[in-house]
């Protein structure tokens, strides 16, 4: 029996799953050295972009570009997936981390004037929340809404779209980041505690890993892991879902992690059916005899 596309549609099928089940690029930013590193699923490690000033937060949007926040000019970096650099936002007042939300606006928790900013894709911007104290990691749950850690006052905000504001959780030693994992559950980089906790949606808490040296940056791979910035001890741990952790990079002062998005089924899904037709075009022309069983 010759093949049919209807093979090759499987086997495409197959190696898109493959490509969309392997591991993602890491990215941290080193606030000591001056750099963005990048890291494959294996650990191993390049250099992304350097000679910045105390780089923090690191935020990817859909098109697979990187911001950067630099704590010493106080400028947005933009970055594309092939390294070229652009000043995407200035003139603001000690800025920390930063979120994008699902229509591509880019938040920003401005520690030094209190305030959290939003910026369109054109850079146009406009002051989303204000009067905070001390506005540090950003993250969006798939509703929308956006959640600040707020290291002075030791809370976490809970912003909707429209920017009403309400206390998630209180009572914390110094939150830095935050991120969720795709079951909605929040986890928050307690800096000064060494802990990291997990908050359910309805705000239900508890310690997910502890003895951490200064926590900082949080962010999850499309496997569900946990990567975490250990700022103190130098290093990067993956914890998975049971808390089960391992140490996956160390040296330098990570800060800052993101990983950059994964392609959404429906484009993984064009991109296969037109490379079929391809296929069977090629096919054509090698063979023009119909297929027979």
């Amino acid at each position: 029996m010759k093949p049919t596309i209807h093979f090759l549609a499987i086997a495409l099928a197959s190696l898109l799953s493959a490509a969309l089940a392997q591991g993602q690029n890491l990215f941290e930013s080193d606030f000591g050295g001056g750099h963005i590193y990048e890291f494959t699923p294996n650990g191993g490690s390049s250099t992304f972009a350097s000679g910045l000033d105390f780089p923090l937060g690191l935020a990817f949007n859909s098109a697979g570009n990187l911001f950067e926040v630099d704590g010493a000019t106080s400028h947005i970096y933009k970055f594309t997936p092939n390294g070229g650099s652009s000043t995407f936002a200035s003139g603001l007042n000690s800025p920390y981390d930063l979120a994008v939300d699902t229509a591509g606006n880019l938040f920003v928790a401005d520690q030094g004037s209190g305030d959290i900013y939003r910026f369109t894709s054109n850079g146009g911007s406009s002051t989303f929340a204000s009067g905070l104290y001390g506005p540090a990691g950003l993250a969006f749950d798939s509703a929308g809404n956006l959640f600040d850690a707020n290291y002075s006052s030791g809370n976490i905000y809970k912003f909707t779209p429209n920017g009403g504001s309400s206390t998630f959780a209180s009572g914390l030693n110094g939150p830095l980041a935050l991120a969720f994992d795709s079951a909605g559950n929040l986890f928050e980089a307690d800096h000064n505690s060494g802990n990291i906790y997990k908050f359910t949606s309805n705000g239900g808490s508890s310690t997910f890993a502890s003895g951490l040296s200064l926590p900082l940056g949080l962010a999850f791979n499309n496997a569900g892991n946990l990567f975490e910035a250990d700022y103190g001890s130098g290093s990067i741990y993956e914890f998975t879902s049971n808390g089960g952790s391992t140490s996956f990079a160390s040296g330098g002062r990570p800060t800052y992690l993101a990983f950059p998005p994964v392609p959404e089924p429906s484009t993984c899904l064009i991109v296969g059916l037109g490379s079929i037709a391809l296929l069977g075009v090629r096919r054509t022309k090698i063979d023009p005899r119909p297929f027979r069983n």
